[in-house]
């Protein structure tokens, strides 16, 4: 946990990190990481559906949804990485603190935290490129001829 000194020698020493700081994100990073697995997983899953669904011959909105599923499946790539890195930043951070390396321990600290944000966001961005998908699906479902017969 940070600790706050009086006001007049925060500025000479700044917060005090204890090794448990960082330990606090391990359990998020770690159910992220298994989230993102998930999602690459599902999206693999979906590819390999859609080559044997389609065949021989490519729809037009097969082709619309294999740009799409490249991007997602880089996106996930990318926040993967972001957290692989968060994590690994966490765990050297434990350790310089560990050895009473303050100063390297918090800036490594707050190298994780950044590439948890940049994590965060990329899956954000990836989200939005999944409504995108369905979206196009939905586009497809609007095509197809109304039944006449009422419900």
């Amino acid at each position: 946990m940070i600790a706050r000194l009086p006001k007049e020698n925060r500025l000479l020493t700044g917060p005090i990190m204890t090794l448990t700081t960082p330990g606090l994100l391990f359990p998020a990073i770690s159910l992220l990481l298994l989230a993102y697995t998930n999602r690459f997983l599902v999206l693999a899953q979906l590819i390999r559906e859609l080559n044997a669904r389609e065949g021989e011959t490519i729809r037009p909105l097969v082709v619309e949804q294999i740009a799409n599923l490249r991007k997602r499946i880089k996106l996930i790539r990318t926040m993967q990485v972001y957290g692989v890195a968060s994590f690994l930043m966490c765990t050297i951070s434990m350790f310089a603190l560990f050895i009473e390396f303050k100063t390297v321990g918090v800036i490594l600290f707050g190298i994780s935290l950044g590439c948890l944000a940049l994590s965060l966001l990329t899956s954000l961005y990836e989200i939005h490129i999944s409504c995108d998908a369905i979206e196009i699906e939905l586009k497809n479902i609007e095509k197809k001829p109304r039944s006449k017969q009422a419900d």
